[in-house]
């Protein structure tokens, strides 16, 4: 009932993930990530969160995405019904797709990313996704976006979308974590609020926030109210 994109910017080093679906709050359901470990994607007719976070705990011990997803996945009975995928900071990409979900499923795995998804037209749609991201220029947020957006117009979660989420994180930048839970038009309702992280106050007040690379940053008042 998703499709999701995981992905390692190989200029900046971050780490980012895309999903969408035809259900509610994709985003809490599917992506976890750590900067310091991996980011993942955990989805299917029956999704478990649980191995969202323990792939993420896998990697940030220094297991590789491969193998953590393997063991993660074969431990579970329920593993028919479910889908995950995994990223790491370094190494390829790795996916499990269970046979109990709905056609069109499954995964593709590169270098530095993962596309994968259920109830999609067909597989053309993961095609799309992954040629999306590749093809978009600009800020990482916005090749997420149109990664969607292509995944979308080549046939998508074959009942539509109700929500879509990007995440992005990095060292030396506050996690942007986007989530629009249900909506209409959830990937416009997403444009929309990736565009209210640029307005000016937001903008200049984020990067005074604490990060990984530097933990001790309190430097501006909080923004003002948007309306």
């Amino acid at each position: 009932m998703t499709f999701s994109l995981l992905a390692r910017d190989a200029g900046s080093g971050a780490l980012c993930g895309a999903a969408a679906t035809g259900s509610l709050c994709v985003g809490g359901w599917v992506l976890r990530g750590d900067s310091r470990a991996g980011i993942s994607a955990s989805q299917g007719a029956a999704p478990s969160h649980l191995w969202g976070e323990d792939v993420i705990e896998a990697l940030r011990g220094g297991e590789d995405a491969d193998a953590a997803v393997a063991r993660i996945t074969g431990a579970d009975a329920g593993r028919a019904a479910r889908q995950l995928s995994a990223l790491g900071r370094r190494g390829p990409g790795a996916a499990f797709t269970g046979a109990g979900n709905t056609d069109w499923k499954g995964a593709r795995t590169g270098a530095d990313w993962v596309v994968a998804g259920n109830m999609l037209a067909g597989a053309q749609v993961l095609d799309a996704l992954r040629a999306g991201f590749e093809r978009a220029a600009g800020p990482l947020p916005d090749r997420l976006l149109a990664a969607l957006r292509a995944a979308d117009a080549a046939g998508g979660d074959f009942r539509g979308l109700q929500s879509a989420a990007l995440l992005v994180l990095h060292d030396d930048a506050a996690p942007l974590t986007l989530r629009v839970d249900w909506a209409e038009a959830p990937l416009d309702a997403l444009e929309a609020l990736l565009a209210r992280t640029r307005e000016p106050d937001y903008a200049r007040w984020l990067p005074t926030v604490p990060t990984r690379a530097a933990p001790g940053r309190a430097g501006a008042a909080p923004p003002a109210a948007s309306r």
